[in-house]
């Protein structure tokens, strides 16, 4: 079947809850595909609502605003037709996750999602019915079938069916697909399969943007029934594909790359659409921190970045002097607030109460506390959103301080493992023409410095192995046992496992941050926190 030669696809950032300003956004998409020509405009699932509008569908004002948009969409698309996803309802009171063709002036067609997901970060059977009908209209002598997202992985009774009504055509499918490392390399396995069973050229059409923990990566696909790639658009930025422009696969994107792109891309939309405009970071002059900078930096520019030096007794000069240097080489504001006398104020007051006790634990998190208390005081009096700098490895095992490090509002790095924030200091560095990053924070040992020559080794595992069991443990659910026949040491196991499994109420505590593993805490892996099974 010939492509239709009219065609665009409109890669856009939504915002859940957005209603007029996603309107608006399907708009100015629709002007700018007539101006270029285009006959018929696609939009990601649930362009009129944002991607996931999770609770607000128990609103029923919201849907019914959602149903208001849509309708005033109607009358401009004169010439042209349009793939809307929006919220619909049924005369029970039912709610769907679907798709409006809308042609001429007229809604043509109302296909409703069959395929709900409800596993991972998705939970769309709380809200959604499934449809029961597959979706295809015949448009100026072109037969087209809707689809969203779910609906196209392969099932008995899905597209893949011999009888799916679908096949031989113009086979649209709108989704809103959250973003992990080598997902774009999943995805266009699963669509060009797509396109040759069905015998269809396939769009692929994906929302781009932040929500919350989540990144969706764009990536829009137009796939020949052969399984060609013919367009594939931008990653983690809004694009146009025109069928009159098509430019074939995209180079595939490294996974350093990748990363630090949704990093950007969701620490942007997270404080843009909750309308901040700067941030605040407590820089350490370690890397966990130097990373959290450039990628602030990278997604809000220089001048809305401000980084807090907060020195004690146990900060060494070499840490405190990383810091500075970076600060200078990313060109944002520091400021310095030796915290040491505060630190010393509170165990005076501490003391009665401490009195014969050993020098321990509470005094270290004490430490972290009082600069956790001088960042928030600072975004209170400023309005800025402190970004907090733990990674997954830290966050897993519990070393972290609530209310201490972990205060802020956003944890940008809360999904990277250690490892991968190495490689991801390497590769900002190499974006640049000299290291923004201080090779001397490359290479230091890892220390929280809140006690004398601390360093991370004496309270975890070697990075490398945590990591490493992180990943079999917690994003692939191996057991213990199953981790050490797989040449993990022992000890590491045990040792690992108990802290993951004992840290489970830290976490839930934690600010959100952006997904970038196939498992991450929160939205993806949901422990209870009062738990006594210990396998």
């Amino acid at each position: 079947m010939p492509i239709p030669p009219k065609l665009c696809l409109a890669q856009i950032n939504t915002t859940v809850g957005d209603l007029a300003g996603n309107q608006k956004k399907i708009l100015e998409s629709l002007r700018f595909a007539r101006s270029r020509g285009a006959n018929l405009v696609t939009f990601p699932e649930l362009a009129v609502t944002g991607y996931p509008p999770e609770d607000l569908l128990f609103k029923e004002k919201f849907v019914s605003k959602n149903l208001e948009t849509l309708r005033a969409l109607i009358p401009h698309t004169g010439g042209l037709a349009a793939v809307v996803g929006f919220v619909d309802r049924d005369r029970k009171g039912l709610l769907y996750n679907a798709a409006a063709f809308i042609g001429d002036q007229k809604l043509l067609c109302v296909y409703r999602k069959k395929f709900l997901p409800n596993y991972g970060v998705f939970d769309e059977k709380r809200y959604f019915a499934p449809g029961d009908e597959w979706g295809v209209v015949n448009w100026r002598g072109t037969k087209i079938a809707l689809t969203i997202c779910e609906d196209i992985w392969p099932t008995d009774s899905g597209v893949y069916a011999k009888n799916y009504p679908g096949r031989r055509s113009l086979l649209i499918n709108i989704s809103a697909s959250p973003v992990h490392a080598g997902k774009q390399a999943e995805r266009l396995r699963l669509v060009k399969n797509l396109a040759r069973t069905t015998g269809s050229t396939v769009i692929y059409h994906n929302l781009v943007g932040g929500q919350d923990e989540l990144v969706f990566d764009g990536g829009s696909l137009v796939v020949a029934p052969d399984g060609r790639i013919l367009a594939e658009a931008g990653r983690f930025e809004e694009d146009f594909i025109l069928s009159n422009e098509f430019r074939g696969p995209a180079p595939a994107l490294k996974r350093g790359e990748e990363v630090y792109r949704a990093l950007v891309l969701g620490t942007r939309d997270y404080l843009h659409k909750n309308r901040f405009q700067k941030a605040l970071i407590g820089l350490s002059g370690g890397i966990d921190s130097a990373l959290v900078a450039a990628i602030a930096v990278d997604a809000l520019g220089k001048e809305n970045v401000i980084g807090v030096t907060m020195p004690s007794r146990f900060t060494s000069k070499e840490t405190l002097r990383d810091a500075k240097i970076l600060s200078k080489n990313l060109g944002i504001a520091c400021h310095a607030i030796p915290m040491d006398e505060i630190f010393s104020t509170t165990l005076k007051t501490l003391k009665p109460l401490f009195a014969g006790l050993k020098t321990g634990l509470a005094e270290e998190n004490l430490q972290a506390r009082i600069r956790g208390n001088l960042l928030m005081a600072l975004s209170n009096k400023f309005g800025h959103l402190v970004l907090t700098t733990g990674n997954k490895s830290e966050m897993a095992t519990g070393y972290c301080t609530l209310y201490g490090d972990m205060a802020g509002g956003f944890a940008v790095i809360k999904d990277v493992p250690k490892t991968l924030v190495f490689k991801l200091a390497r590769y900002r560095n190499r974006l640049s023409p000299k290291n923004v990053i201080p090779q001397s924070v490359l290479r230091r040992p890892p220390s929280a410095e809140l006690r004398p020559n601390q360093k991370d080794r004496d309270s975890l595992p070697p990075y490398a192995e945590l990591d490493k069991f992180l990943e079999l443990y917690v994003e692939k659910d191996l057991s213990a046992d199953a981790i050490i026949r797989r040449g993990l040491r022992k000890d590491v196991v045990y040792r690992a496992a108990r802290m993951v499994d004992g840290n489970e109420y830290k976490r839930r505590q934690s600010p959100p941050g952006v997904k970038i593993t196939p498992k991450a805490f929160g939205r993806d892996r949901r422990m209870p926190i009062t738990n006594r099974y210990a396998p």
